[in-house]
């Protein structure tokens, strides 16, 4: 038996690349599987496989950016599978552009999906989950969400799906819901559009990533499995060698007394402490000490 045995989950961009390769996985590991993509071909080849290979797989193409069709994918799989156990997030548009080529279509178009999608399928499966007493939330993120220059707008989608991680885990937890984040690295067909398009734009692109899509799997298999028990608000992240925790955004304490907020007293406290104790943007490994 796997680790999803018995449960029904919903994949969904799952019409190829990581999302392909996390349906995949939780059908070997025993979960009924909705296969979501707005390709109805791909989403049906995929779920095509997953029973060809013995699993347990439907396919309902839907666009997650329009809250009624997410509604109608949550009850296809309550309707099929007698209940929802797991939702996977990942269903994602990638968008790079330098701020003063941004335009007010593509920007709606990458929040509506990236940020919308992940909020109307959520806030239908609790629901659902809420009656059951249980299930699992799994939103991906992005390393981009730390600020990489071309990606701002992408990067900050995926920054506003790591702070919905955190709010509905505290919401969630108590009620048996389970919220966490995963933040994968895979040579995808995501990353090669990025790579084309950095070309196209005359840019040096960056090193495609040796990650394969399957080598993340794991990591949402058992972040929707019983396994992972007591883990929630979590943003996890592969690099291919090793599994980090992503820090939670925090204050940092600071000596710079400011009883009230005038141009010389803010000059004196970046002056004094702020200026040196400026964070940096990007990914950075951060030193965090571990309780004994």
């Amino acid at each position: 038996m796997g680790c999803l045995t018995g449960k029904a989950v919903i994949i969904t961009g799952a019409g190829q690349g990581l999302g392909q390769a996390y349906a995949q996985d939780a059908a070997r590991e025993g979960a009924a599987v909705l296969v979501n993509d707005i390709d109805p071909s791909h989403c049906e080849a995929v779920a095509a496989a997953i029973r060809d290979a013995g699993g347990l797989a439907l396919a309902h193409p839907a666009d997650v950016s329009d809250w009624e069709q997410t509604r109608l994918l949550i009850d296809r799989c309550v309707k099929a599978f007698g209940r929802l156990d797991g939702l996977v997030n990942n269903a994602a548009r990638l968008h790079n552009a330098k701020p003063e080529e941004e335009t007010e279509a593509a920007l709606r178009t990458i929040v509506e999906c990236n940020i919308l999608g992940s909020m109307f399928c959520g806030v239908h499966a609790s629901r659902q989950m809420l009656a059951q007493g249980s299930g699992s939330i799994v939103n991906v993120s992005s390393g981009a969400q730390t600020g990489f220059a071309g990606l701002g707008a992408y990067g900050a989608t995926k920054g506003a799906i790591a702070s919905l991680t955190y709010a509905w885990a505290i919401e969630h937890g108590p009620r048996g819901i389970r919220v966490n984040a995963i933040s994968p690295i895979a040579r995808s067909p995501m990353s090669e559009q990025g790579r084309i398009t950095s070309i196209a734009r005359g840019e040096t692109p960056r090193p495609q990533p040796t990650v394969m899509p399957a080598d993340n799997a794991a990591l949402v298999s058992y972040l929707l499995s019983d396994l992972a028990a007591g883990i929630n608000g979590q943003v996890v992240r592969f690099d291919g060698k090793k599994l980090y925790l992503m820090s939670h955004p925090q204050v940092i304490d600071s000596s710079a007394a400011c009883a009230s907020l005038t141009l010389e007293n803010v000059q004196q406290a970046f002056d004094t402490e702020l200026r040196a104790r400026l964070q940096p943007c990007g990914i950075v490994l951060a030193q965090m000490g571990i309780k004994s």
